[in-house]
């Protein structure tokens, strides 16, 4: 055997491979019976048997007949062989697990060596993990002291730049001109005199100290040379003819840094500014104004006087009592006419009174009024801008024009006192409410009290002037005023006219005062008709006189506008009344027997018993006279109302409503006619109901 184990070395050194045959190095074992069957106990095989009997491997064995030792003889066998198998295998690949192993202990080695150089890396990276800690604290700290010291620098060169006084500035301040870089460099002063009184810090500092008398002499001097300069510009302002509103936009509002620099670091010199600009507006604005009020009371067209009232006799207005103006502007006493356009002129400029001087016109005051009162607003408006982005204020607006104020109201109050125009007087408040729309609407307060104080005083005279109107009818004296004459009365063209004016100027206000003004008005004027037709002495005529006035009346109204509202409705029910009467006295004066016949007996019955009934002797007269004349008496009839009534639509229409209550009562007639006994022997005289329609509508045609 060792021989064999000296060959296999040999053999392995030399590289061969060689194959051992176990059979024939064992030789066959066989296993004694006897022997082996001493040595294994087969106590409880019977139950293991009967256990097994399911298992298909054993029922397989059971059922060849196979005994158990010669089946476990052959196992046996074939593990033996296996185990040869697996050895030669194993003997086989000798070399490569000796190779594999040489290997492993090469790796083995080199691991440790790895192990050992890893863990010199382990404890280098942790030395360098603080060191980095250490720096990071170092880096955190010097960026922290870096930061701070930025912030020291920042704010220690922020303190030097806002305090120290650079040679440039005090040139400027002291020898320069007013001028953007003047104000630029007041903007630098005045940051640092700011600055050295913000902070408790800086006013105890040394610096401080050495600087602030600088500083206050500079900004002495600043203050000193600004007011110089601001008092040039203001007395700039005074002299004649200079475009205010220019001088103030393109000049003044340039330099409004100087009036800031002043309110901050010179308050008592700023109020001096202030004293002085507010002074000199308020008397060069005066000057204007009175100016302009004076060159506009030449343009004047006196309209009414004490006289010019509704209910005065033009007989007693002599050439001494009314010779300040021609007799062709009193229409304009009681008629609007044109004077209304004045209020579609409210944004026109004002009228410049030198060119309406040269074309010699004249004009109601409203027009004046108009004018003025635009000029007010254009120039408050442009004031009020300027003192609130000059100065900053607002208040002192007031101040300047106490003075331009007051000598408009000193005008105004002087034409109050001697106007007698109640149409101009209220074309002046409508003028009034649409300047103080135009204010609202420019979003500038400045003249609302005014306004209001304007429109407070108009109120009263209007309503003076009108009692004046209202009691010169009621006091009118009758037989003066009467005419013998039945068209419109001209005291009633007047009071048309007029109230058509003031219910014109109303539409769009509803003025419930005016209103009831208008009401007591109308009501005065009822009594005064009345009263002037009864001087007729027939009935007939104080009839037409009403008609014609009452037409004319509502004539005027519908004129000055469509809804002449509870006035005109009044006044064509009175038309329509006095019609109704005019109509049955015209119809008596022409067919009175026909008329009292229909009224006191058409409506009797014949055939019905009766105290006197009616019979052809007592119709047949009234029959054949009018079939004698009935065409004669409407030509009459159409003559008469021709000649009687000045409208000839009002008179046609009268004519129209005679001739149909003329037919309606023919026709009662005619009715009655056929309810009597034996009344057909009166149809040859009987006019046919369509020759009396033809008659009518040929009447109808002429108008």
């Amino acid at each position: 055997m060792a021989e064999v184990a000296g060959n296999t070395s040999g053999n392995a050194n030399n590289g061969q491979k060689f194959f051992l045959d176990l059979g024939s190095f064992v030789g066959d074992l066989n296993i004694d019976d006897e022997t082996a069957s001493a040595d294994i106990s087969l106590e409880g095989l019977e139950e293991e048997l009967q256990e097994c009997k399911t298992d298909d491997v054993v029922a397989n064995i059971l059922s060849k007949g196979t005994t158990l030792r010669e089946y476990a003889k052959g196992v046996e066998h074939n593990l033996r062989q296996v185990e040869l198998d697996s050895i030669q295998d194993y003997i086989k690949e000798s070399d490569n697990l000796v190779s594999l192993h040489d290997q492993i202990r090469d790796c083995d080695i080199i691991l440790t060596q790895m192990e050992t150089l890893l863990s010199g890396f382990q404890g280098e990276i942790g030395s360098i993990s603080s060191d980095i800690k250490i720096l990071q604290e170092k880096s955190m700290d010097m960026g922290l002291r870096l930061k701070n010291r930025k912030v020291a620098e920042s704010k220690l060169a922020k303190f030097v730049e806002d305090i120290i006084v650079p040679p440039r500035m005090i040139d400027i301040i002291v020898d320069g001109e007013v001028n953007e870089e003047y104000m630029r460099t007041l903007e630098i002063l005045s940051k640092k005199l700011k600055y050295s009184d913000a902070d408790l810090m800086v006013k105890t500092s040394k610096a401080l100290k050495d600087v602030q008398p600088e500083l206050e002499r500079l900004r002495q001097k600043a203050v000193s040379k600004v007011f110089d300069f601001m008092v040039q510009k203001l007395y700039a302002l005074r002299k004649p003819k200079t475009n205010i509103q220019i001088l103030q936009q393109s000049v003044l509002l340039k330099y409004k840094y100087i009036l800031s620099f002043l309110k901050e670091h010179g308050k008592e010199v700023y109020l001096e500014v202030r004293a002085a600009y507010t002074d000199t507006m308020n008397k060069v604005l005066s000057a204007q104004f009175r100016a302009y009020i004076q060159a506009l009371e030449k343009l004047q067209l006196d309209i009414a006087t004490s006289n010019d009232l509704i209910g005065v006799e033009t007989r007693s207005t002599g050439l001494f009592l009314r010779g300040r103006e021609p007799l062709k502007n009193r229409s304009a006493v009681f008629a609007l006419g044109e004077r209304i356009n004045i209020l579609k002129e409210i944004d026109e400029p004002p009228l410049i009174p030198h060119i309406a001087e040269a074309s010699s016109k004249k004009y109601p005051y409203e027009v004046l009024f108009r004018s003025l009162h635009k000029l007010l607003m254009d120039t408050t408006s442009s004031e009020y801008l300027f003192c609130d982005d000059f100065f900053g204020e607002q208040t002192m607006f007031y101040d300047i024009f106490a003075g331009p104020f007051s000598v408009i109201d000193e005008h105004f109050g002087t034409f109050l006192l001697n106007s007698f125009d109640a149409i101009g007087l209220m074309l002046m408040i409508r003028i009034i409410h649409q300047h103080q729309l135009v204010m609202s609407r420019r979003r500038i307060p400045c003249l609302d009290s005014y306004l209001d104080k304007v429109n407070i005083a108009l109120w009263p005279r209007f309503k003076m002037v009108f009692d004046l109107h209202l009691n010169s009818l009621r006091n009118a004296n009758i037989r003066t005023l009467w005419e013998d004459d039945v068209h419109p009365h001209y005291v009633i063209r007047r009071y048309a006219e007029f109230t058509a004016s003031l219910i014109h100027l109303n539409v769009e206000y509803g003025d419930g005062q005016l209103e009831l003004n208008l009401e007591r008005l109308r009501m005065t004027v009822d009594d005064l008709l009345v009263k002037l037709a009864q001087m007729f002495a027939k009935q007939k005529q104080q009839t037409v006189f009403l008609i014609n006035n009452y037409d004319m009346i509502i004539s005027v109204l519908k004129e000055a506008g469509p809804d002449g509202g509870k006035i005109q409705q009044h006044f064509e029910e009175l038309l329509k009344n006095n019609t109704s009467i005019f109509v049955e006295e015209l119809l008596l004066e022409h067919f009175s027997d026909l008329i009292k016949f229909v009224k006191t007996r058409g409506s009797e019955d014949p055939s019905i018993g009766t105290e006197r009934p009616i019979t052809i002797a007592e119709v047949e007269p009234i029959v054949k006279d009018f079939a004698s004349r009935w065409k004669a008496a409407i030509e009459l009839m159409h003559n008469d109302v021709i000649t009687s009534f000045s409208n000839f639509l009002c008179g046609m229409d009268i004519l129209r409503a005679a001739l149909t209550q003329l037919l309606l009562y023919y026709t009662r007639l005619s009715d009655c006619i056929k309810r009597i006994n034996s009344g057909s022997t009166l149809n040859k005289d009987l006019v046919s109901i369509s020759s009396i329609m033809y008659e009518i509508r040929k009447y109808s045609r002429t108008f």
